[in-house]
C-alpha cells in the first residue's frame, strides 16, 4: 500500500512537471504548492529510518505518503529549477568606458530592470588591448578595428548578463541602433547617445555571439541562477 502511495505521487510530479513546461504561471504556483509540501512535512518525517521505523505501525501508510509528498516535491523544485533556465535567454551587455565615465550606469541599468529583465552576472573591469581584440574578433577585417580596440580598452567597462524571455532580441531593441542619429528616441543610444564612435553601450546580436561573449567575459562560477519574488508579475498567465 505504501509504496502503491509514492508512486501515485511520483506520477503525479512528473505530469505536474510535463505540464508547467507550457504554462508559466503554473510554474510558479507549482513550486509554492512543493515548497509548501517540503515545509509542512519537514517536522513530521525526518529521514527515511523515519519511513522504515513506522512501516509496521498503524500510521505507517501517512508516514510513506508523508514521506513521498517530501520527496517528490524536492524534486519538483530542483526540476523546476533546470526546466526555467532552459526556457530563459541569457545575454551580454557592456557599458562602454564613454557610458561609465558618463555617470550613464544607474539609467542604463535601470532599462532593463523596468522591463522585466533579471541581472546574474555584473563586474567592473579595464580590458587589455588584447582582450578587446578577443571581444570584437569578427571585424579585425575592418579598417576601424584597432581604434575600437583601443577605445575599449582605454578606461572601466561594466561587464553584464541579462536573463528573461527574448532578451538578446528586444535588449538590442532596447539598446537602439548602432548610429545613434539612426536611433529611435527612447532607445538608449536615442536618447544617450550622438555619434557611432561613442554608442556607449554593447548588446549581443543573437544566441551564438551572447554565449560566446559570455564565455569569453565571465566565468561559470560568476553567473548566479536564482528565481526573482517579481517573476510571477512578470510572465505569469490568465
Amino acid at each position: 500500500m505504501s509504496s502503491q502511495i509514492y508512486r501515485s505521487a511520483s506520477r503525479a510530479v512528473r505530469s505536474l512537471l510535463s505540464t508547467s513546461r507550457s504554462s508559466p504561471l503554473f510554474h510558479a504556483e507549482g513550486r509554492a504548492v512543493a515548497a509548501a509540501a517540503v515545509t509542512s512535512c519537514r517536522g513530521q518525517v525526518s529521514s527515511f529510518s523515519t519511513f522504515y521505523g513506522r512501516a509496521n505501525s498503524k500510521n505507517a501508510s501517512m508516514g510513506w505518503f508523508s514521506g513521498a509528498v517530501l520527496l517528490s516535491g524536492a524534486a519538483y523544485m530542483m526540476q523546476y529549477q533546470k526546466v526555467y533556465a532552459d526556457e530563459m535567454e541569457r545575454t551580454f551587455i557592456a557599458i562602454k568606458p564613454d557610458g561609465v565615465q558618463r555617470g550613464l550606469i544607474s539609467e542604463i541599468v535601470s532599462r532593463f530592470e523596468r522591463k522585466g529583465y533579471k541581472l546574474v552576472a555584473i563586474k567592473l573591469v579595464v580590458p587589455s588591448k588584447d582582450f578587446a581584440q578577443k571581444h570584437y574578433h569578427d571585424l579585425k577585417e575592418r579598417p576601424f578595428f584597432n581604434g575600437l580596440c583601443d577605445f575599449l580598452s582605454s578606461g572601466p567597462v561594466l561587464a553584464m548578463v541579462w536573463e528573461g524571455e527574448g532578451v538578446i532580441k528586444y535588449g538590442r531593441k532596447l539598446i537602439g541602433a548602432t548610429d545613434p542619429q539612426k536611433s529611435e528616441p527612447g532607445t538608449i543610444r536615442g536618447d544617450l547617445a550622438v555619434v557611432v564612435g561613442r554608442n556607449i553601450i554593447h548588446g549581443s546580436d543573437g544566441p551564438e555571439t551572447a554565449k560566446d561573449e559570455i564565455a569569453l567575459w565571465f566565468e561559470p562560477s560568476e553567473l548566479v541562477s536564482f528565481t526573482s519574488n517579481a517573476e510571477k508579475w512578470i510572465y505569469g498567465s490568465n
